[in-house]
Order: structure tokens, then sequence, then C-alpha cells
């Protein structure tokens, strides 16, 4: 457990940067027919190698076509005929840890709940655990107070 939110708190954190679940890629095409129907987007997909992928197509405006492949879609625009194919992949371990992060059903909620009421319990615990001058009293009342004011200082610099 603690290694799913570990790893899925490090790759949600960096969301920014990169999709955690998924490998995302990208291919330029160039359209170059002048109407649009089935056969037109199959034979332009095999230009590509796509052609195998194919799912269906539409134009959501009069200038823009949509094509859905399999793991993927593409999306042209029809007055310059430029175009972007992307596929999705998803990443190994990855997506099943971000999954189990975003809480998918009930019975996972009250379970992480549950495990999280454990870490706090540790956490509490875990301060008393030391007696003398390495425990709460001593060198550990320095450890808190520092477990304190770091997020504070964050929060207060964030805020």
């Amino acid at each position: 457990m603690t290694l799913i939110y570990a790893l899925s708190g490090i790759a949600l954190n960096h969301m920014a940067d990169w999709n955690p679940s998924y490998n995302v890629t990208r291919h330029d095409v160039q359209w170059t027919s002048e109407t649009i129907s089935s056969e037109t987007v199959r034979t332009f997909l095999a230009d590509y190698g796509y052609e195998k992928d194919y799912k269906q197509h539409y134009q959501p405006t009069p200038d823009q076509l949509k094509i859905f492949l399999k793991d993927g879609s593409a999306i042209i625009d029809l007055q310059t005929g430029v175009g972007v194919v992307e596929f999705l992949k998803r990443r190994p371990l990855f997506f099943e840890v971000n999954y189990l992060h975003y809480n998918p059903k009930l019975l996972w909620t009250w379970f992480s709940d549950l495990f999280c009421v454990a870490l706090i319990l540790i956490a509490i615990t875990g301060l008393f655990i030391i007696k003398g001058k390495k425990g709460i009293t001593g060198r550990g009342a320095w450890m808190t107070i520092l477990g304190i004011l770091v997020p504070l200082a964050f929060l207060i610099a964030y805020l």
C-alpha cells in the first residue's frame, strides 16, 4: 500500500512533465485528398501504416477531420492538410497504481481510508516509542518540530 501511494504520488506530482498513466506518441501527417470518405480516409491511413487501426471518422467542424483509431486518434486541419496522429499506450505499473490512487470503487476507498488511519496511528505512536534523550523529550522533539515547520514553511511560501 505504501508503495502504491508513493509511486503514484511521485507520478501525479509531475503531471505537468509527463502523462503518468499513458505513453503518448505523436506523428505529424499531411492530408492531400479533396474528398472525405471511408475510402479516402483508409487510403490516407495506409500511407502511414495505420490502416489496420481505423475505427471511424467524422468532421466536428467543416475545417477539421477527426479519425478514431485503435488506441489513438488523428486530427486533421482540412484547410492546411496538417494533422497529427496520437497513440496511447498504458505505462506498466504506473497505470495501475494511479488507478488505485484515484479510488476507483467504494470498497477500495474504505480499504485505503483504513490504511491511512493505520499510518496516522504509526506516526503518533512512533513519537513515544523511544524514551529518554533520543525520544520525544529530547532529540525527537526537535525532529517533530522540524516535521511541523517544514510543511508549514511551504504553506506560507505558496499561500
